[in-house]
């Protein structure tokens, strides 16, 4: 068995990988990334290519880079299609915006990293994760067919949603968060389809309710000619035909008559709160990994980069001795930057679970479009006196799930509050957590859902 030596292992090449093993070269460590897809198919990852906050992402990879990816920066915002209430909504969308060509985004990606010192391995599929004692001090699996060891001060997870590091490590002793399960999940499924006409469309995200299952379809216009489109549903519920149920809708549009499939894949992403702890003693989780997506939306590619290079500055920091205490920096600034906001949008999804889809449907059919914006983005919102008299006359029929959205406000913005207050230490995570808990217990009696953690 071949054995490498280094002082970080990547464990996969997407965003939250490359970031940080382009911050950590830079640095001066010796890292490697290790990808399971071959050296061409490396970056080629099932994505909604939206990408939001394009205007501030980490110089570990100088956007200059990135930016022959960005097909399309006319979009400016989100046009919600609810067939049954014949409404179409638009909803503007703060920041810049670019929709993505997501596989050459990966190339220049891999490429920004490599520039910056990273080595890489492709071919290599990570089975197995090397510990002493409590701390992970590499992995193990195969590369073109050989068994190989990689042995690292610190093993960074990069692997996306439901990784397999934390399914084979033991992490028990440790704070990392291990309150993870499937539920916690969505399953999407995208194809990119060139359609023979522009749509008129190119400048919005278009989103659509499914009509089963928990789920939305979305339209994002690479171009105006070649559209990602793809669907998604919760874990909890029942199985969504994918590729049937996404021809279905493609179908129904006469604006995809003529389209033709030029690529299609699937994934599972994170539609939960961020990892309470992405840290062990010699381990750090980054991306999707640990639960760096807008839960609302599915957005997680800047997070993803800056998770990366925080990870990356921690590591760096704790080179002598990665222990959890020497590793903890990374987990604050991730909970400041986003993690707390996060938070605070997931219980609006556990409040999905409880509500009565077409409720929903007309409720949001009835609201305000900037104020909807605001919601998504920022986790809270406001309303002055008349905008709240015209929702109310044109919500009537709805304001009992008013009255549960206006509580369950309330308490995100509370939780919130919570996050505000992140520990600075591993020694201070328990009583956190408790407090924390303490306000997601009031989430679930006010919605009614069942408790997602």
């Amino acid at each position: 068995m071949i054995t490498h030596e280094y002082d970080v292992v990547v464990v996969g090449a997407g965003t939250a990988g490359c970031y940080a093993a382009a911050s950590l070269a830079q640095d001066g460590l010796d890292v490697v990334v290790v990808e399971r897809k071959d050296e061409a198919e490396a970056g080629h990852i099932a994505c909604g290519d939206a990408l939001k906050g394009a205007d501030a992402f980490p110089d570990a990879i100088p956007k200059s880079r990135i930016e022959a990816s960005f097909t399309n920066t006319g979009v400016d915002h989100g046009r919600f299609e609810i067939p049954d209430h014949d409404t179409v909504l638009d909803i503007p969308v703060p920041g810049e915006l670019a929709v993505i060509d997501r596989h050459e985004f990966g190339r220049r990606i891999i490429d920004g990293a490599e520039s910056a010192g990273a080595e890489f391995h492709y071919d290599t599929v990570v089975q197995d994760v090397r510990q002493d004692g409590d701390r992970v001090i590499g992995v193990r699996g195969i590369r073109k067919g050989d068994p190989v060891t990689y042995a690292a001060d610190v093993t960074v997870d990069a692997a996306g949603a439901l990784s397999i590091l934390q399914d084979k490590a033991d992490l028990g002793g440790t704070t990392f968060d291990t309150n993870v399960s499937y539920s916690q999940f969505c399953s999407a499924y995208r194809e990119i389809v060139e359609v023979p006409e522009p749509v008129e469309w190119d400048d919005a995200l278009v989103f659509k309710p499914t009509q089963r299952a928990a789920g939305y379809l979305w339209y994002f216009p690479r171009t105006s000619t070649t559209i990602n489109a793809g669907l998604g549903f919760q874990m909890t519920e029942e199985p969504m035909k994918l590729v049937r149920d996404l021809r279905a809708d493609l179908e129904a549009r006469p604006e995809f008559a003529g389209a033709e499939v030029r690529d299609k894949l699937g994934a599972a992403l994170p539609t939960r709160r961020p990892y309470d702890s992405a840290v062990a003693p010699g381990f750090v989780a980054v991306g999707d990994a640990a639960g760096h997506v807008n839960p609302t939306t599915g957005g997680g590619i800047a997070g993803a980069a800056y998770a990366g290079t925080y990870a990356a500055e921690a590591i760096v920091g704790a080179r002598d001795d990665p222990t959890e205490a020497a590793l903890w920096e990374y987990n604050e600034r991730v909970m400041d930057h986003f993690g707390g906001r996060y938070a605070g949008l997931d219980v609006y999804n556990v409040l999905s679970t409880a509500v009565d889809v077409d409720d929903l449907m007309g409720l949001l059919a009835s609201l305000p479009g900037e104020k909807l914006a605001e919601a998504l983005y920022s986790g809270s919102t406001s309303m002055g006196l008349a905008l709240k008299l015209k929702s109310a006359i044109r919500s009537f029929g709805y304001w009992g799930t008013i009255l549960d959205f206006y509580r369950t406000k309330q308490l995100a913005e509370e939780l919130i509050d919570r996050y505000d207050a992140y520990p600075s230490g591993p020694e201070g995570l328990s009583a956190w957590q408790a407090d924390r808990d303490a306000v997601m217990d009031q989430v679930y009696e006010t919605t009614g859902a069942e408790p997602k953690y």
